[in-house]
């Protein structure tokens, strides 16, 4: 592993780590995507300078092809080009599912200790009072039988 490497996972650990709130990861989502839509957007006037010329010209494609709007006004014609947009667009959807699944995820186990929290803290302790709850229906059922 190259120290390039293990910095860009300690990045993404960090800001990862950051989108446990619906702020943070809102903040996570827009930079990544905005990141992920100018490096895209100046690559495709690299490799497709025919058809993008200038930079606006790419990072307004980006921008469509992110979106998925495609207004279909600039589209890559050489194969090289073709080749950014089908990563932007498998890149795009792909990190935006991922991203909202994690998301998800973290908030529904949030969610979770929040109720282990207001249920006395232990799953044991919930177990004993139903038992208790349980030995104390059995007793009211033997005391009503014995009155039959």
């Amino acid at each position: 592993m190259t120290s390039s490497e293990s910095r860009l996972e300690r990045w993404l650990d960090r800001e990862i780590a950051r989108a446990e709130t619906p702020r943070g990861a809102a903040i996570v989502i827009a930079s990544v995507s905005t990141l992920m839509t100018v490096g895209a957007g100046a690559l495709m006037t690299v490799v497709d300078h025919k058809n993008f010329p200038t930079i606006g010209q790419g990072l307004w494609w980006a921008v469509q092809t992110v979106t998925t709007v495609g207004y279909g006004d600039h589209v890559p014609s050489n194969a090289s080009g073709r080749l950014v947009a089908t990563l932007v667009m498998l890149i795009g959807i792909g990190f935006l599912t991922v991203i909202t699944a994690a998301i998800t995820s973290s908030f529904v186990a949030r969610t979770q200790e929040d109720r282990h929290k207001r249920s006395g803290g232990s799953a044991a302790a919930t177990e004993l009072h139903m038992q208790e709850i349980n030995e104390r229906l059995d007793r009211i059922e033997k005391a009503l039988d014995a009155r039959s």
